[in-house]
């Protein structure tokens, strides 16, 4: 091989590697801007009073956007409905109790009533007078757990899958998403556990690649800097 096919192979291959690099870094950059937009709005809608729950005329359109706004339903539970999804949380392992809520408005909503522990379930069914509602919107979560796909025959469940859980207990009318009811009490289900957090390591995965790129261009002003030394 020539001294100049020498110098321009890793030059070219240097250049592209610090290229993606720089690229990579300020990919992360753009996703941390998003992702303090996204945390800042999801914190002023924890903040704010509740709002109507979205009936059918906006069912089409609630999408991750409407995560975690504050809602409020009134109407009724449904009584011998609950679905038991597993669930891990502070106080163990268990399940979250959801039950269908039947509005005033003739639509019906799932409401995540709480977490219970193993041994509580199927203990503490839904009232079924009048009640008023309150909770965070929450999406759907369609298919399964981490490895565990829902069993829909056998009723084992390992996410709130509001589409499949309402074919299963043949509900008509139902809202596209649930709701973790925040009614205060320390008895079972236990209310106010619904975790809200977003990672945000985008900061430290830019400098990783920028650092990179930065020993990339280093190592290759060297190799360039032999090949000429040598000619």
């Amino acid at each position: 091989m020539s001294l100049a096919h020498a110098r321009v192979l890793p030059l070219a291959l240097g250049s592209i590697a610090i290229a993606v690099l720089i690229a990579l870094g300020i990919w992360q950059v753009e996703r941390r801007a998003w992702k303090l937009d996204l945390i800042a709005r999801v914190e002023h809608r924890l903040a704010a009073a509740p709002v109507a729950a979205p009936g059918p005329a906006r069912w089409t359109t609630i999408g991750k956007d409407d995560a975690y706004t504050r809602v409020a339903l009134t109407g009724h539970y449904r009584a011998g409905a609950d679905t038991y999804t597993q669930a891990a949380t502070d106080l163990g392992a268990g399940y979250w109790v959801v039950t269908p809520f039947e509005t005033d408005s003739g639509w019906t909503v799932l409401v995540n009533r709480g977490f219970v522990p193993a041994r509580e379930r199927g203990r503490h069914p839904a009232a079924t007078n009048e009640q008023h509602v309150t909770g965070l919107l929450r999406v759907s979560e369609p298919g399964g757990g981490f490895l565990r796909s829902n069993d829909v025959a056998a009723d084992r469940w390992y996410s709130r899958d509001v589409a499949a859980i309402a074919a299963k207990r043949r509900l008509r009318a139902v809202a596209p998403y649930f709701v973790d009811a925040d009614v205060n009490g320390r008895g079972w289900p236990r209310t106010g556990m619904t975790v809200v957090r977003f990672p945000n390591n985008h900061l430290v995965y830019a400098l990783t690649w920028f650092g990179l790129a930065a020993l990339v261009a280093f190592l290759l002003a060297r190799a360039i800097r032999g090949t000429q030394d040598e000619g």
